[in-house]
């Protein structure tokens, strides 16, 4: 099977995670693939295929006879979808020798237009696979999942030489949560890759440190008729913390290996008010700056109003992994050499933001990123090609290869 038909299969099945759940998984509709895909895996062959309580899904292909002393590699994707988008009834659009213009989304007619999508000139012959408009698609991951088994398919079919192959889904990796009890120690692998980059020939090693800041806003209501002296506006003070952070430091105005303050929810009332920001940066010194500017706004504000007006609390989520990454650079040079060997130009770029293989790291698993052919994640215009998919695949094949070096 191709690894897009298996993604078509896959997208019908609702996944969406859910950032205001306090459950492992955050929502039991993940259970769906998963047991989905714990049948597909036995079916293939694959060995000792689990489900735990928690959903995440493991097994294992045996290293070939004379190779059980090379090094055992782990292919990791994510079963869940992005609540930042419908992920509900999801009906892909498969256009075939697509002409590398406009593509009109059925389900409410809006257009993925390479004027938006520059590179979707480049994507011209190949078999384009859309949303309808109505959903997000869902290749992030489940195009990684379909690579992965993909993958597997070719390697038990052509009896390719291997060491040992360990294979791990997880939930809940766009709510932040997908590592986090990932059983590493019975996984069975001295390294690993997550598949759940973009386009195909990436390979990212650094990510976002990462942390969550919740503003909470105690104000002073009163009438507007006698508030003068009296009235603490609590809509107003959130505004005026938000004016303290550098406007130059927010997602919209930085790129690369710039960090941001992230303005992400803002509600509330005169009485109070509360904000949810993201903090990122990929430099270690400037994400602790990042987290002392909120709270000396914080000290500021609390001091021209009241103790008490303005409350903080962070929390962190994850670390960048490129310095558990760097003695184990061999991850990066076969995947490039891989790469290489296909014709593949090889894309290195920080991840700015995070996944399930930075917490793997930081957990005693080193695990760079690898791209899955997939543009536009987390909206309605995301979209993948087949051959994309296919060279993803041809990638994980090539790297395991050199593992039996």
């Amino acid at each position: 099977m191709k690894a897009y038909e298996r993604l078509l299969k896959y997208v019908k099945v609702h996944t969406t995670s859910d950032e205001n759940s306090d459950t492992h998984p955050t929502t039991l509709r993940q259970f769906d693939l998963a047991k989905l895909l714990v049948e597909e895996m036995k079916e293939l062959g694959i060995c000792d295929v689990k489900l735990d309580d928690n959903c995440y899904v493991y097994g294992y292909i045996p290293a070939t006879k004379g190779y059980e002393d090379k090094p055992s590699i782990g292919l990791i994707a994510h079963i869940d979808t992005a609540p930042a988008a419908n992920g509900n009834n999801v009906k892909p659009q498969v256009i075939e020798n697509y002409d590398g213009g406009d593509v009109i989304l059925k389900g409410n007619n809006s257009i993925l237009s390479p004027e938006r999508f520059p590179h979707l000139k480049t994507l011209k012959g190949r078999t384009l696979i859309t949303t309808d408009g109505t959903s997000l698609l869902g290749a992030d991951d489940k195009a990684g999942i379909a690579e992965i088994l993909t993958a597997c398919e070719v390697i038990m079919k052509e009896n390719i030489p291997h060491g040992k192959i360990c294979i791990g889904f997880t939930p809940d990796e766009e709510v932040g949560l997908g590592a986090h009890l990932f059983d590493v120690k019975n996984f069975g692998a001295d390294f690993a890759y997550t598949i759940d980059g973009g386009i195909e020939g990436e390979i990212a090693y650094e990510n976002f440190n990462a942390a969550l800041a919740k503003v909470e806003v105690s104000g002073v209501s009163v009438h507007p008729g006698s508030a003068k002296n009296t009235m603490i506006n609590a809509l107003n003070v959130a505004i005026e913390f938000n004016s303290m952070l550098p406007a130059a430091e927010r997602p919209e105005n930085t790129e690369e290996y710039e960090g941001f303050y992230y303005l992400e929810k803002f509600s509330g009332n005169t009485d109070n008010a509360i904000m949810e920001y993201i903090l990122r940066d990929h430099d270690h010194v400037k994400f602790e700056v990042k987290k002392s500017m909120m709270k000396l706004a914080e000290k500021l504000i609390n001091e021209k109003y009241g103790e008490g007006t303005i409350k903080i609390t962070l929390k962190d989520q994850y670390k960048n992994m490129v310095e558990l990454i760097k003695p184990c650079y061999h991850l990066v040079d076969n995947a490039l050499e891989a790469m290489k060997s296909l014709s593949v130009t090889p894309i290195i770029e920080p991840i700015r933001g995070g996944t399930d293989g930075a917490t793997l790291s930081y957990m005693g698993l080193p695990c760079p990123n690898l791209g899955t052919g997939g543009f536009a994640y987390h909206g309605e215009f995301e979209h993948i090609t087949a051959e994309g998919m296919d060279i993803c695949t041809n990638i994980i094949v090539e790297i395991l290869k050199r593992y039996t070096h």
